[in-house]
Formats: structure tokens, C-alpha cells, sequence
């Protein structure tokens, strides 16, 4: 019996609990709770939160009807997060957040070019123990791995 509780100890101490951002990214339901979500994160100087900002800041050219409008914001934030790559190339959130955006853009945009390669470092960023293994069971259930 003792040593059940404190199994049931080790694993509450030692898992880690999944951020809130992270959670309100994924529960996301339109333009309203895009934009209370940019208002609550944008400030933040985290790696990890920027990649959800920018990508539900890309995703706001969704809610726009003038195309040059459209591409002119998709261009700044893909423009931003290729860029945040380029500096944290293995930063598993901003793979994560590409790839997402990537397998759900229309092709006719041509923004598809790094699926195979956010694919392959998510693989082996997930087979590693770390503190972000929260983040595995969104990445599942929400792209094409």
C-alpha cells in the first residue's frame, strides 16, 4: 500500500502539467478568442509562447475579405516564424506550430516547403524525455505524425 501512494507521488510531482497557452491555443474558436489570446500573450518574452502568437496572428488573415490584405499578413508572420526557426532550430513548439499551419494551408499559397523537415525533428525531439512531452498528444492529434 505504501508503495502504491508513493507511486501515485512520484508521478504527480513528476509529470509535467500542460501550460495554459498551450491549451488555449488548442481550444481556439474564432476571432474573438484569437484576439483575447494575442492580447494576453503578445507581451510575453518566451520562445515558446511567441510561436502561438504568431501563429494565431497569421491565422487572423483568415478573418480578412481584401485578398492583398490576406497575403500581406500571412507573409509577415510566416516571415516571422521562419525567422524564429532560423534562431531556435529545434525548438519543438515552433516545429510544432509550423507544421500545423503548413499541412493546413491551401497549397496554392506555397507554404508547405518544411513539412518533411518539421516532421523529422519533431520525431526525434519526441522520443527524448524532457519537459515538453505535454506537448506530444497535440502533436498527434493535430498533425499528420
Amino acid at each position: 500500500m505504501n508503495k502504491l501512494v508513493l507511486l501515485g507521488i512520484f508521478i504527480i510531482f513528476n509529470s509535467n502539467p500542460t501550460p495554459n497557452f498551450i491549451k488555449e491555443f488548442n481550444n481556439l474558436k474564432g476571432e474573438k478568442s484569437d484576439l483575447i489570446f494575442i492580447k494576453k500573450y503578445e507581451n510575453s518574452t518566451k520562445i515558446c509562447v511567441e510561436a502561438y502568437v504568431v501563429a494565431v496572428k497569421m491565422r487572423q488573415a483568415k478573418y480578412k475579405w481584401n485578398p492583398i490584405k490576406k497575403m500581406a499578413i500571412l507573409n509577415k508572420y510566416k516571415n516571422q516564424l521562419d525567422s524564429l526557426i532560423v534562431q531556435y532550430p529545434k525548438n519543438i513548439h515552433l516545429r510544432y506550430v509550423r507544421l500545423l499551419i503548413q499541412e493546413k494551408a491551401p497549397k496554392i499559397l506555397g507554404y508547405n516547403k518544411n513539412i518533411t523537415e518539421d516532421k523529422k525533428i519533431l520525431q526525434i525531439e519526441m522520443k527524448q524525455k524532457d519537459s515538453t512531452d505535454y506537448l506530444d498528444k497535440y502533436i498527434f492529434k493535430n498533425t499528420s505524425l
